[in-house]
């Protein structure tokens, strides 16, 4: 079957499964949509009204001259594509926690919204910087399909330097952890999320693959990819959160 690639990282080199020091991107003058294709996505930062954060759409996000800030930009020492989410922050109606992280689209403008069917993997290479307890990396959500709000699937970093994937057990909700692999904060790192015949979630950490099964109750359900940093901890302070540098990020469905 012919995969067809979504979104490719424009110029990081190739990286051994974990490096002690973050790759070089391309060009860390330019904003991330210089050295990214994010024209797949589009931003969601902790800023605007109560309840409704300020979305940034992929035609912003594009080109060495796109959008970035102080939450979402191009580390200038290194080129990463850099995400922050602080403790205090506006959140989704849905969530308590704060968030800066892509949200994946279609090329035409409209939301990404997949079956479970087929093949379909987000990969990335990437360090968390800074975090205080734990900062989910890379989802997949539930999108079209019933009422639900829930991910299909979480990945989380803490603060411990332990990896974990949380499946979830219904569209209802409840979350089993997954001890998956160990990172010391500020190490470089890559995943790979996979979705394989509607059946079964494939992750892979620094090489290594686990397998699990995909409830029943989620095949009615769309589904869309997210990475980024989204914080699982809130506070008052604007200075304590979850920073996350990307060297690489790449969606393909087949």
């Amino acid at each position: 079957m012919r995969v067809r690639a979504l979104l490719v990282l424009l110029a990081v080199p190739a990286l051994a499964a974990a490096t002690a020091s973050p790759a070089l991107a391309a060009d860390p003058s330019v904003a991330p949509g210089g050295n990214f294709d994010l024209s797949v996505w589009q931003l969601q930062e902790p800023v605007g009204s109560p309840g409704k954060p300020t979305t940034i759409s992929s035609s912003r996000l594009q080109g060495p001259n796109g959008f970035q800030d102080s939450y979402f930009y191009t580390d200038t020492r290194d080129g990463a594509m850099t995400f922050w989410a602080p403790e205090k922050g506006v959140t989704t109606p849905n969530s308590n926690y704060a968030r800066s992280e892509l949200r994946e689209m279609n090329r035409d403008g409209s939301a990404a919204n997949w079956s479970l069917s087929g093949s379909h993997k987000l990969s990335a290479t990437l360090r968390v910087v800074s975090v205080t307890s734990n900062v989910c990396v890379g989802q997949v959500h539930l999108g079209t399909g019933g009422s639900s709000t829930k991910p299909l699937l979480e990945l989380y970093y803490r603060a411990s330097g332990d990896i974990v994937l949380g499946t979830e057990n219904s569209p209802d909700g409840g979350q089993t952890p997954h001890t998956v692999g160990h990172v010391a904060l500020g190490k470089t790192w890559t995943y790979t999320i996979g979705i394989s015949g509607g059946n079964t979630i494939d992750l892979t950490v620094n090489g290594s693959t686990t397998h699990y099964g995909i409830p029943a109750s989620f095949k009615p359900y769309k589904q869309y990819f997210k990475a980024g940093s989204y914080n699982q901890s809130s506070s008052d302070s604007t200075t304590k959160g979850a920073r996350v540098a990307f060297y690489g990020l790449k969606v393909t469905h087949g």
